[in-house]
């Protein structure tokens, strides 16, 4: 699988986006895209040392913790974003690992969120076995955990945890019948290489994830990654096409750092195979597009929203 994935990865450009996009049409509607909404339900004073974050304690950031978010108040959000296109809704939580006294909350959440129709993520760091049974018995969609780059440069990066924390949990999710939903960040000063490896990883997993969001780094004040300089563009788009036929049948989000990026960039990458975004203007603590700039996007290219029903009904 390595040599494969870098010899996709170096595909010429041209030749590179017409492979993915052939893969992509082979398994989904080519002019849809699945609309989620994420949701801080827990903001700030996170222990991990992730040097790209605004959340953790240790990098200086000005971003204060917050309580765990009211189970009505995240309700509330949920049905707004439903009511404005989104099909899934994900709830994040600044935690290394949820304290069982979170536990009851947090399922009473994914039911609340299930039972209005919507698909359920969770994302709440690090899970035992026992976090991981209540999730599924609350009936969870899918849990996000992202491995963020290369075993290899991951320590430059995570101090407080190691990659193998990270496949850990994702293969007791992955055990427990709960979909993986799992990817990176570009643009913290890894190599090619490192892209290549993210991707590799994730494909070469017992079954690749369900989900593999892309974000594009967002330097946030106050961390150590503030500074960083921007990536090469199309370095984004091609991880989104080398990640979109190592893993043909996965939906590949576009995710942070999309308010960064052209109209021109977000279309590439649309056509080498990302086929889901983040809605709404913030994205834990970051700012996103605002959905009047996504449907007027969407508009000029002639895509749609995913609607529900037809999640069941791929190609």
């Amino acid at each position: 699988m390595k040599d494969r994935a870098h010899e996709i990865y170096n595909l010429p450009l041209m030749d590179l986006l017409f492979r993915a996009h052939g893969v992509h049409r082979a398994n989904f509607h080519p002019n849809r895209i699945q609309c989620a909404k994420l949701l801080s339900i827990k903001t700030g004073g996170c222990p991990e040392d992730c040097a790209y974050c605004a959340q953790s304690a240790r990098n200086g950031s000005a971003l204060s913790a917050s309580k765990l978010m009211e189970v009505e108040r995240v309700l509330t959000e949920a049905r707004r974003a439903k009511a404005a296109g989104a099909t899934r809704y994900c709830m994040g939580a600044a935690w290394r690992s949820p304290k069982q006294r979170d536990m009851p909350a947090v399922i009473a959440m994914v039911e609340g969120v299930k039972a209005m129709g919507l698909e359920t993520c969770m994302t709440l760091g690090m899970l035992d076995d026992e976090q991981v049974m209540q999730l599924k018995q609350a009936g969870l969609d899918y849990y996000n955990h992202n491995i963020d780059t290369s075993e290899g440069f991951y320590s430059s990066i995570v101090s407080t945890r190691s990659f193998a924390d990270r496949i850990n949990t994702l293969e007791r999710v992955r055990q427990a019948g709960i979909n993986v939903c799992s990817g990176g960040i570009l643009g913290m000063g890894e190599t090619k290489d490192d892209r290549i490896s993210m991707i590799q990883t994730l494909a070469d997993l017992p079954e690749p994830p369900k989900s593999i969001p892309i974000n594009l780094l967002i330097p946030m004040p106050g961390t150590p990654m503030a500074d960083a300089p921007p990536l090469d563009p199309f370095e984004l788009v091609r991880a989104i096409a080398t990640a979109r036929i190592l893993a043909p049948s996965s939906y590949v989000r576009l995710s942070a750092g999309r308010s960064a990026m052209s109209d021109e960039l977000q279309a590439m990458c649309f056509f080498a195979g990302a086929n889901s975004i983040f809605v709404g203007d913030t994205l834990l603590t970051a700012g996103n597009p605002e959905d009047s700039k996504d449907a007027k996007l969407f508009a000029r290219l002639g895509l749609k929203p995913e609607a529900l029903q037809e999640i069941a009904d791929q190609p």
